[in-house]
């Protein structure tokens, strides 16, 4: 996931997977969805963010504390789960 400020055009963009979009809908005025040709959500755009987000600069993020689902496995590792750029290790 990517979060993208960009003050010249006062646009907050959460990109949720690096694929093409295929259609967009503003939901609410100034909040625009972005879905692949599968129709799953993979971004959202809001227009004059500093008027609807506080802080648009800052961004928090918080993992909550679940179990990490065995369900991928890491290239060359023979591990099955990555958390942010690093592999996960099971063994141990």
């Amino acid at each position: 996931m990517k979060v993208i400020y960009d003050p010249k055009t006062d646009t907050l963009t959460v990109i949720f997977a690096e694929t093409p979009v295929e259609e967009s809908d503003e939901d609410k005025p100034g909040v625009i969805l972005d879905y692949d040709a599968a129709g799953n959500l993979v971004s959202l755009e809001i227009l004059d963010a500093s008027r609807r987000v506080a802080l648009p600069t800052r961004i928090e993020y918080q993992i909550a504390s679940a179990p990490i689902p065995d369900t991928t496995e890491m290239p060359g590792t023979g591990n099955t789960a990555a958390v942010g750029s690093k592999a996960v290790d099971r063994d141990t």
